[in-house]
């Protein structure tokens, strides 16, 4: 009986442990996982170009499932020359706001392009007023306003576009810039209350450079960015 007793609370302790270290290693596991996905935050830093000591050195994750060598400019070095003047003023943008990527910016700015040169031929004064800001979105009132008083009516086919690239950023105060060259493609033709043509060409295929300005609160939680400012380069 005493030695079914010894047994029995040996295979219990050894029990114990391997329970215990199991516990712990699921628990380093767990604490080490990436969390869910979240579309409004920063995405993770990409990995940096293998050293001369990489094999003999063993990165080890943060607690937020990052590489602790991982650069937080790595978006913007990925899309533009570290060095370069573009490069050190999106650094800026990171800096201030460390959910920045020039990346998904510019995707974002594609798509915000789109819809207000739409919104402004369809007079769509809703649409406009969450993407422009106060002294935007006032100028483009203002030319709707005029082109409804006179009676006249904009055709428009947004066909596409061929390029946007970001050509500078800064940080002002609370506020940052982030300013595109766009070149677009689009049908566009006015008409008098008449039903005559009177601008555009309703066949032809029109190629249209404009600069735009976007800007953010950086200390706002809306991630959203506004159009402050149009320039059309002919």
């Amino acid at each position: 009986m005493g030695s079914f007793d010894f047994v029995t609370i040996f295979f219990l302790v050894a029990a114990v442990v391997i329970f215990l270290q199991l516990r712990n290693v699921l628990g380093r596991r767990t604490g080490h996982e990436r969390p869910p996905f979240d579309p409004y935050s920063r995405r993770e830093a990409a990995d940096q170009a293998e050293s001369p000591d990489r094999g003999k050195v063993v990165t080890l994750p943060r607690r937020d499932g990052t590489d602790e060598e991982a650069s937080p400019y790595a978006s913007v070095d990925a899309f533009t020359p570290p060095g370069s003047p573009l490069n050190e003023q999106l650094r800026a943008i990171v800096r201030a706001d460390p959910s920045f990527d020039p990346k998904e910016f510019v995707a974002g700015a594609r798509m915000a392009y789109e819809m207000i040169v739409v919104a402004f031929a369809d007079g769509d004064r809703k649409t406009l007023k969450n993407l422009l800001s106060r002294e935007v979105y006032e100028g483009f009132d203002a030319a709707i306003s005029e082109r409804e008083a006179k009676g006249e009516v904009v055709r428009s086919t947004f066909v596409g576009i061929e390029k946007a690239d970001i050509v500078a950023a800064e940080v002002k105060g609370d506020e940052a810039n982030v300013t595109l060259r766009i070149v677009s493609q689009l049908i566009s033709a006015t008409y008098d209350k008449a039903g005559a043509l009177i601008e555009g060409d309703a066949e032809s295929v029109a190629e249209v450079n404009d600069l735009w300005t976007f800007a953010r609160d950086i200390r706002s939680r809306d991630p959203n960015w506004k159009l402050i400012a149009t320039e059309s380069e002919g």
